[in-house]
C-alpha cells in the first residue's frame, strides 16, 4: 500500500515538473529593465514583445525602480488610461503570468510615462497556435524558439515514465 501511494506522490512531482520546464519566464527590457524608453524610441516594447514567442502559462517579469506597471484594456491602452487596471504592481520585480491567449495591454502607473512609449502589447497564442505557426510560419527564428520544443520533450517524457512507474508500484 505504501509503494502504490509513494508512485502516485512521484507521478504528482514528476507532473509538476515536466509542467514547470514547459513555461518561460521572460525578463521585460532585459538588463536595463522596465524604463522610459529613450527619445524616438517609443516602440521598444512592442518590438520586443513582437520578437518572442508568448503562449498560456509563461510569465513576463518587470523590474524597475520608482515606477509601476498595470496591465489594462485595449481601449485604455490606447488612451494611456491608468485609472482602472486589470493588474497593479510596484513592488519593483513584479511578474504576470498569461492563464489564456489573446492581447494583453500593459503601461507604467507614472504619470507621463505612457505617452513616452512606456508602454507594451503582448500577443499570447494557445499551445495549437504555437505549434500551428511554426509549420507554416518564418524560417526565422526568435530568440525564444526554444521554449515551442519542450512540448514534445514533455510528452515523451510522460509518455516513457508513467508505465515504468505504474509497473513499480504493481498497478
Amino acid at each position: 500500500m505504501g509503494s502504490k501511494s509513494m508512485t502516485v506522490l512521484l507521478l504528482v512531482t514528476v507532473g509538476a515538473i515536466i509542467c514547470h520546464v514547459g513555461c518561460f519566464t521572460f525578463e521585460v527590457g532585459g538588463n536595463d529593465g522596465w524604463v522610459v524608453p529613450p527619445a524616438n524610441d517609443s516602440k521598444v516594447y512592442n518590438d520586443w514583445a513582437s520578437e518572442n514567442r508568448f503562449r498560456v502559462g509563461d510569465a513576463i517579469q518587470f523590474r524597475y525602480r520608482k515606477d509601476s506597471v498595470m496591465a489594462i484594456t485595449e481601449a485604455e491602452y490606447k488612451k494611456c488610461n491608468s485609472t482602472r487596471p486589470i493588474f497593479f504592481s510596484n513592488t519593483g520585480d513584479s511578474v504576470y503570468r498569461f492563464n489564456h491567449s489573446g492581447s494583453f495591454y500593459f503601461i507604467s502607473g507614472v504619470s507621463g510615462h505612457c505617452e513616452k512609449g512606456q508602454k507594451m502589447i503582448v500577443k499570447v497564442m494557445s499551445h495549437e497556435e504555437a505549434w500551428g505557426s511554426e509549420k507554416g510560419g518564418s524560417s526565422q527564428p526568435s530568440s525564444s524558439t526554444a521554449a515551442a520544443s519542450f512540448p514534445l520533450f514533455q510528452a515523451f517524457a510522460a509518455s516513457m515514465l508513467t508505465p515504468y512507474l505504474f509497473s513499480c508500484a504493481g498497478f
